[in-house]
């Protein structure tokens, strides 16, 4: 029924008119952008497009990538795109005010952002439940406050991009006061940081809102309380040309934006980090579970 509905919002000339061409799909290099790049892909395919796929691309790669028209269209985050793209540093408290910005601002790149899933995949920093109960650490301030007077106590794993990024660790150091050796910063692989915490080879760790190791880990997410980063909801980013030859793109991923959320999100993610699935099961999965594809 609720592919029904979704053939009629899109109407039957529509998708005539774009049965057979080819729209490319991007996706960044972790699981959950593997997910919603192959949500995308699946439902756009059951719709008539030939999709290619590019995925496993750094966030400037496939920022770039859509720039240029090497892909047509991927899902971005609002923080993202106004702190590393579009270069602004205004700190906007209302996460549909920031996604309009970023539309008006991205306009002049011939980019059209979408509707935005109601999933905020923001930065954080996590600590081992047995270090939270130990130190009391509630927020970053707690940690900070404490890790100032203690400097060689803790180290913290971060991702290679979080550690160059503007919005990264040494810019949410200076946003907090804190300061620490470089010796006490460990990078590495994003998804390697859960586990390094949990092993005990680090104390703390950069981690995402919406991964799922983190209850797999039972780790503590301290409040970013000093309101360092911004919303990082996910929203589909399309190429204006692309998107004024084939409107119907909208359309057809509007479901994603009805029926994605913060929790729907983790569990997908959970399915492929957890239990082993490939993303595209676990996008097809959840596709067929609402009816929108066979």
């Amino acid at each position: 029924m609720k592919k029904l509905v979704l053939l009629l919002l899109i109407g039957v000339v529509s998708l005539t008119s774009v049965f057979g061409a080819t729209l490319t799909v991007g996706a960044k290099n972790f699981t959950e952008q593997y997910v919603l790049g192959n949500l995308a892909s699946l439902l756009l395919e059951e719709n008539g497009f030939q999709i290619v796929e590019r995925f496993g691309l750094s966030s400037l790669v496939a920022r770039q990538a859509l720039l240029t028209g090497q892909i047509d269209l991927y899902a971005d985050y609002t923080g993202t795109a106004w702190v590393t793209y579009l270069d602004q540093e205004e700190l906007i408290a209302d996460p549909d005010e920031l996604l309009q910005k970023v539309r008006e601002l991205d306009a002049e790149n011939e980019i059209v952002w979408l509707d935005r899933i109601n999933a905020n995949n923001t930065y954080a920093l996590a600590i081992r439940r047995e270090d939270h109960e130990k130190y009391g650490f509630e927020n970053l301030s707690d940690l900070v406050a404490y890790w100032n007077e203690h400097p060689k106590e803790f180290v913290v794993g971060v991702g290679y991009e979080f550690y160059e990024r503007p919005d990264g660790f040494f810019a949410f150091a200076e946003h907090y006061g804190l300061n620490i050796p470089n010796s006490q910063v460990s990078t590495m692989d994003d998804g390697l940081t859960y586990e390094a915490l949990a092993n005990k080879k680090i104390d703390i760790a950069m981690v995402f809102a919406t991964d799922p190791k983190i209850l797999r880990y039972n780790l503590y997410v301290l409040e970013d309380d000093l309101n360092f980063w911004p919303y990082y909801h996910i929203s589909y980013a399309v190429r204006e040309d692309v998107l004024n030859k084939y409107p119907e793109i909208e359309e057809i991923l509007r479901p994603l934006t009805l029926y994605l959320n913060q929790d729907v999100l983790i569990r997908l993610n959970y399915r492929v980090d957890i239990e082993g699935l490939e993303p595209k099961i676990v996008a097809r999965d959840y596709l067929e579970g609402l009816g929108l594809i066979d």
